[in-house]
């Protein structure tokens, strides 16, 4: 019998996903938690076989909670069971060491599949994740961002306009746009917003204390 602890802000989604794997003889769930802190206090006290993350919730977020589980020697497989597959979701959650990354909209037989797959130790991750990474793979490696386009991007992660990151960097407002349709390119995103996420996620960028 594997042990589950269920980790998810939204209680209707709990009370699913304890319904769903209490019914099986071939699971337990052993604990809930609401967020991350309380995943990682949780998961400590209970050390699970598997945890059920999700990755978006207020506080603690599922990475920082899969982080701060393995610098506390917990052992459990973490398989991540998002709605989102994007880029700054999947690839921060792998590398913090989730063991899968599963869908909410994957079938039940599927994800009691990951869960026994996950508690073997065996990496699981839904045909959409899946293709994502293969296609990154695939991809030649990215060009560094500038001096210049960080400058930007920077002051457009604090809320500049590009009038106003012009005036900052004493450029012109057309070569502002011009840098970001670059840092847009190199970063594989389309807009101001995707392309501030991108770069914290690959430390392009830190959080300002």
């Amino acid at each position: 019998m594997i042990s589950l602890l269920i980790v998810d802000d939204h209680p209707v989604v709990r009370d699913g996903l304890r319904g769903m794997f209490s019914a099986d003889p071939r699971f337990e769930v052993v604990g809930e938690a609401a967020h991350g802190a309380e995943a990682v206090a949780v998961g400590e006290k209970l050390r699970p076989d598997v945890i059920l993350m999700d990755l978006r919730m207020p506080g603690t977020d599922g990475v920082t909670a899969i982080e701060e589980l393995a610098r506390r020697g917990v052992e459990a497989k973490i398989l991540v069971l998002t709605t989102y597959d994007t880029d700054s979701d999947v690839l921060p959650a792998i590398e913090a060491g989730a063991t899968g990354y599963l869908l909410k909209d994957a079938p039940r037989e599927e994800l009691f599949r990951a869960v026994e797959a996950a508690a073997r130790g065996q990496a699981v991750l839904s045909p959409a994740v899946a293709s994502r990474l293969m296609g990154r793979l695939r991809q030649p490696a990215a060009e560094p961002l500038s001096q210049r386009e960080l400058e930007v991007l920077e002051l457009i992660a604090g809320g500049a306009t590009n009038r106003e990151a012009a005036k900052q960097l004493f450029i012109s407002e057309a070569t502002v746009k011009t840098h970001l349709l670059h840092v847009y390119a190199k970063l594989g995103v389309n807009d101001r917003a995707a392309a501030v996420a991108t770069a914290f996620s690959r430390g392009y960028l830190t959080p300002r204390p």
